[in-house]
């Protein structure tokens, strides 16, 4: 995928940020937190001007009425002004009132025929594109939509990581998961990455924790929802913050050097290398081991599944794991597709 940089203003050091409101209710709501954030030394204003929300009923986006707000907001501060498309429509209404900076949400990304309309229309823009991930931890499907986009000619494009909706609710409203968007640099090394922790935490209190781990998982910006007045917010109030917090937040937060040569890190990182290439072979050694234990269930007509040793191990290796400071659900994690690699040696040997 050839992308060009994003080429979006920032403060430096700190990374990229794009604030504002999660909607626009007002034209004086606009405003005011628009000059608020301006005179802190944000460059990127957002706010959401069409917002269907999970059930009707709620405030859902004055749509193109809200529009001229984020032009008086880019002609009064300087600041670029980014606001969500998710239709044909959204794109040519944001493009008319000069949008500089278009997302795609994470509903809509997890629709190929609505991100494919959104890339019919978006044919040949030159304005930066940011994608979200899709609502469930479905990386193809993210990877996908940056695709379609990239193939309707738009080069400057960038990935919002809003975390994954899951039943179990537990600290947070989208759980961060952030191995996804880590793969995701990996397959696409040069696509800019930004963090959108009130999504993700739901909870302006988690917002400054996410805002660090964030960065310190190599993120290279923020987008933040920002409110001169969230406990009046017209949607998502929990997780807005004031200008003036968001301020504090940002000062307050370490960023890291991405890249590292110094001789220690070095030799440490040839010490995991070793490390792996010896949990290689003892992976390879206990297959070997499933494979005769394979051979032993086929010549005595026992079935390849056995529950009770099966729970046995992921009962004994989580023990084992939080003794040794590892969490329990990441053992479980591991011997968990361990036991389905086993298996599957197995049913090779019972063919």
């Amino acid at each position: 995928m050839e992308l060009k940089s994003l080429n979006l203003p920032s403060d430096n050091p700190r990374p990229f940020i794009i604030a504002g409101p999660c909607s626009a209710e007002t034209e004086e709501q606009v405003m005011t937190t628009a000059k608020a954030l301006a005179k802190k030394g944000c460059h990127m204003f957002r706010a959401g001007i069409w917002k269907p929300r999970t059930k009707p009923g709620g405030f859902e986006g004055h749509g193109e009425k809200a529009l001229p707000w984020l032009k008086q907001v880019k002609d009064e501060t300087g600041m670029l002004v980014a606001t969500e498309v998710a239709t044909p429509e959204h794109v040519e209404l944001a493009l008319k009132y000069g949008v500089d900076i278009l997302w795609i949400g994470a509903r809509t990304t997890a629709n190929p025929f609505a991100v494919q309309a959104l890339a019919d229309a978006l044919q040949g823009v030159e304005n930066p594109v940011l994608v979200k991930n899709p609502v469930n931890p479905d990386l193809e499907l993210w990877i996908g939509a940056l695709e379609r986009i990239n193939n309707a000619g738009v080069k400057k494009l960038g990935a919002i990581h809003r975390g994954f909706s899951s039943y179990d609710k537990k600290i947070y409203r989208n759980l961060p998961m952030w191995q996804i968007p880590i793969e995701l640099h990996r397959r696409i090394p040069n696509i800019p990455i930004c963090c959108d922790p009130s999504h993700i935490g739901g909870r302006r209190d988690l917002i400054a924790p996410l805002c660090q781990q964030a960065l310190d998982m190599g993120m290279d910006g923020l987008i933040v929802e920002s409110h001169c007045n969230p406990d009046a917010a017209w949607s998502d109030a929990s997780q807005q913050v004031t200008p003036d917090i968001l301020d504090y937040i940002l000062s307050i937060l370490v960023i890291r050097e991405k890249v590292v040569t110094t001789e220690n890190i070095i030799a440490l990182r040839k010490q995991i290398d070793e490390i792996d290439d010896s949990l290689i072979d003892l992976l390879a050694r206990r297959m070997r081991i499933s494979r005769e234990i394979g051979q032993y269930k086929k010549e005595h007509s026992m079935t390849i599944i056995q529950a009770s040793r099966y729970n046995e191990i992921l009962e004994k290796r989580g023990a084992q794991g939080s003794l040794m400071g590892i969490g329990a659900d990441c053992i479980k994690e591991i011997f968990e597709t361990i036991h389905e690699e086993s298996v599957r040696q197995q049913v090779e040997v019972m063919k």
